[in-house]
């Protein structure tokens, strides 16, 4: 078997076994709420202009979320210091979901963002602009640890 083909297999089972897993913890606790962490990493400087970026084109749309049910809560949040540059992150977004099946249902967003923003070309160029300076995004779907 080529290498390139063993790879690929590889790839496959820990894809499906991750699902796999994900589905189990999600059925186990279908009923509870769901936390997941957002961290953005901005560009040095462009941190007031990202939360203004953010508050305006995209945290209506949570908000919305939060008023059919979907989302139980938005938290926004940024450390009161600054840490070494591999370990920053300037904001931190948490939401909690309803539930897992909630938070791995179609996402409404796009209809929202077609309500809220008739003017599609203005908002997309914002939300371009606003992941222009981000150097790095990346989400954290929390899971309860028994005691």
């Amino acid at each position: 078997m080529k290498i390139a083909t063993r790879l690929i297999l590889i790839l496959c089972l820990t894809m499906a076994i991750g699902q796999s897993v994900s589905t189990e913890a999600a059925s186990a606790n279908a009923d509870q709420p769901y936390v997941v962490e957002y961290y953005y990493k901005t560009k040095w400087g462009f941190t007031d202009e990202f939360l203004t970026l953010f508050k305006k084109n995209h945290l209506p749309v949570l908000k919305k979320q939060v008023e059919s049910g979907r989302i139980l809560s938005v938290k926004i949040e940024k450390p009161r210091y600054h840490s070494t540059e591999d370990g920053r992150w300037d904001f931190r977004v948490t939401l909690t979901f309803k539930s897992a099946a909630a938070f791995h249902d179609p996402s409404p967003e796009p209809e929202i963002i077609k309500q809220l923003y008739p003017d599609q070309a203005t908002f997309k160029k914002e939300e371009q602009r606003r992941f222009e300076i981000l150097i790095s995004h990346w989400d954290v779907p929390l899971v309860s640890v028994p005691e």
